[in-house]
């Protein structure tokens, strides 16, 4: 179970109905709702019951809460007063909200049900406050849709059943310095506005003043301060002082009907230059989604996401070589920039090479990275623009102050505290260079590996499983007598051609050709075939590619990884291969390895068997979430 809803009652029978009417009416059904009733003398118990609601003995708030979470079966908690009403999708937005975000404590934000004008002022006042001092010192007013994780909840003993008042703040500030705590930016709860019309708008601020001030001074209110107490107390507003609020409820009216006329005014006018200008107004956010070039593996993952955002969003894709051939013959509004490619000689990076071709193309690069990129930026104003490390994406982001988001395998090496071989600590520090002045500053680093490091501290990134092509999601892996071979580079044509000393059938990817040598088949690339030797293949043979060595753990098959010299992502990858128990990682091919490799392949596929079966849901939903955060412009 995702979700147990807490709600403390004492004589609650008039406002009760309308917060579980609220809840059964939510689309999220993932929950159990848990009354903690203090002896009430009404029918409140009743009510709760035949709304099926489990019931436990309750107390003073803090009492029923804790009492409440002792019997709670949820992931979470949602601890909710009984006079609140849940706005429409509440609980989903919630739910995803909390998650997205990482958090281990926070709160919703506040909706008077009340259509007074100064009704809503105040509560906006206070969402406000707590937006603004959510990093200085978490804090709520009231009870108002509280969610923690339930492991946080009892790591910290739960609610202080020792205080009177203000153990709702007390609580979130002390599970805040546990886990990361936020005022939630997509869900607003309705609030009864019965304690204003019962004490007064003097008397409440009065109390809620005093109990902050005293927070932000480090010292505790009790109850007893402010005359509160759990039955709402028994003072009420004078009639004079409501007759003084309602002269003030009228000119509050009268500025807002001024507001609401001037807003018009301008709204109208700005439709009217819209339309002069023709202008269309959008129905949808555009989205530039950036690839590099470089082999197939970005290309291929982002394939996976387009496809998945497409119908959501206004997609246009920018790649170069043989990834955009490839999305070009997937998408529409794919266009052609320059890249950058690394130069290998024997299997090996040479940077001498690299750097002169990369000298001798920048002029071009720029050109069409220009041409393409930045004037289509210019005219079509995208309201995020996504990078798969594709390094123009960063200067156009920086250039026109449109938001950066980072998804990619490669930032591991900078967002983590990865291990790797320490003889290569020198092939890392100048992949870290690389990697860092490739993506500059994004919102956002959106992860994607099959090895989970921890992130290194104050970085902003989260990190998913690897994003795999649906149709190999779909695959039933079995195992016959051939090895898949995976290579990219021509210049790993010498290391393929050793393989023909072994009594072993090979299936060769890679070199764009079709022909039988011996006991090599090459095959040209063509996906269905692909997919389904590699599903029936008893192991693969592949450089450190990160793509392909993702899909072979998909598929539980065993990995002989040879990475080129020099590329430090390369050894990375095959280094966890090894690390992970899923097959080996050499530095150079040798028949003898290889032979060594196969009769021990049952091992890696024991390890192999525990791999959890995922999907792509995860990493498109934090996607889209992110999209939706950092959007430059809101939709008309």
């Amino acid at each position: 179970m995702i979700l147990s809803i807490i709600i403390p009652t004492y004589n609650e029978e008039e406002y009760l109905p309308v917060l579980l009417e609220s809840i059964k009416q939510q689309d999220f059904r993932d929950y159990e709702i848990i009354v903690a009733d203090a002896n009430s003398k009404d029918n409140t118990v009743k009510i709760a019951e035949e709304y099926g609601c489990i019931v436990v003995e309750g107390g003073m708030p803090a009492v029923g809460r804790n009492n409440g979470a002792k019997v709670a079966k949820g992931e979470y908690l949602l601890f909710l007063d009984s006079d609140l009403k849940l706005t429409e999708d509440y609980l989903a937005k919630v739910i995803y909200e909390f998650k997205m975000e990482r958090l281990g404590i926070a709160i919703t934000q506040m909706k008077p049900l009340s259509k007074k004008t100064e009704d809503k002022i105040l509560h906006d006042l206070a969402n406000l406050f707590m937006i603004s001092v959510e990093k200085i010192k978490p804090h709520g007013a009231g009870c108002y849709g509280i969610i923690a994780k339930r492991e946080l909840h009892e790591c910290c003993g739960g609610f202080d059943e020792e205080l009177t008042f203000g153990e709702d703040t007390e609580y979130i500030e002390r599970l805040a310095k546990k886990e990361r705590f936020k005022v939630l930016r997509n869900a607003k709860i309705g609030v009864s506005t019965r304690r204003l019309e019962e004490e007064g708008l003097a008397t409440l601020a009065k109390q809620y003043g005093k109990s902050t001030v005293n927070d932000f001074l480090g010292i505790r209110t009790e109850a007893s301060d402010l005359n509160y107490g759990f039955d709402h107390g028994k003072e009420h507003i004078s009639k004079h002082k409501l007759d003084k609020i309602a002269l003030e409820s009228e000119k509050l009216d009268r500025l807002k009907n001024s507001y609401d006329e001037s807003k018009q005014k301008i709204n109208t006018a700005k439709v009217y230059l819209k339309k002069a200008k023709k202008t269309k107004i959008r129905d949808k956010k555009v989205i530039f989604y950036c690839i590099c070039g470089e082999g197939m593996g970005h290309a291929i993952r982002s394939s996976v996401i387009i496809d998945r955002i497409k119908d959501k969003y206004d997609v246009y894709i920018f790649s170069s070589d043989r990834a955009y051939k490839y999305l070009n013959e997937k998408f529409d509004n794919v266009y052609k920039i320059g890249g950058f490619n690394t130069v290998y000689i024997n299997n090996k990076v040479s940077n001498t090479k690299t750097l002169m071709n990369a000298i001798k193309r920048n002029p071009l690069n720029i050109k069409e990275g220009y041409e393409e990129l930045y004037k289509k930026a210019r005219k079509l104003s995208p309201d995020v623009i996504v990078t798969d490390f594709e390094i123009y994406a960063t200067m156009v982001s920086k250039l026109l102050s449109i938001p950066l988001i980072s998804l990619d395998n490669i930032h591991m090496i900078t967002q983590t505290a990865i291990d790797y071989p320490p003889k290569h600590q020198g092939e890392m520090l100048k992949a870290k260079g690389v990697i860092k002045s490739y993506v500059i500053k994004p919102k956002i680093h959106i992860l994607t590996s099959f090895f989970y490091p921890k992130i290194k501290p104050k970085k902003r990134a989260v990190l998913y499983p690897p994003v795999i092509r649906e149709d190999i999601l779909k695959l039933e892996p079995t195992i016959e007598n051939h090895i898949i071979v995976y290579q990219t580079s021509k210049e790993s044509v010498k290391l393929v051609e050793q393989l023909k000393s072994l009594n072993e059938k090979f299936i060769v990817y890679g070199f764009n050709k079709d022909k039988t040598d011996e006991n090599l088949t090459y095959k040209l690339f063509n996906e269905d075939e692909f997919y389904n030797d590699l599903a029936s293949a008893k192991a693969v043979i592949c450089n450190g590619g990160f793509t392909f060595i993702s899909e072979a753990i998909s598929l539980k098959k065993p990995i002989y990884s040879v990475p080129a010299i020099g590329n430090f992502e390369q050894t990375l990858n095959g280094f966890y291969v090894q690390k992970l128990g899923y097959g080996e990682y050499h530095e150079k091919m040798s028949p003898q390895k290889v032979e060594k490799f196969l009769k021990r392949l049952s091992k890696y596929q024991k390890k192999l068997a525990k791999v959890k079966k995922t999907n792509n849901d995860g990493i498109v939903n934090e996607l889209i979430y992110r999209i939706e955060k950092y959007s430059k412009k809101k939709l008309k």
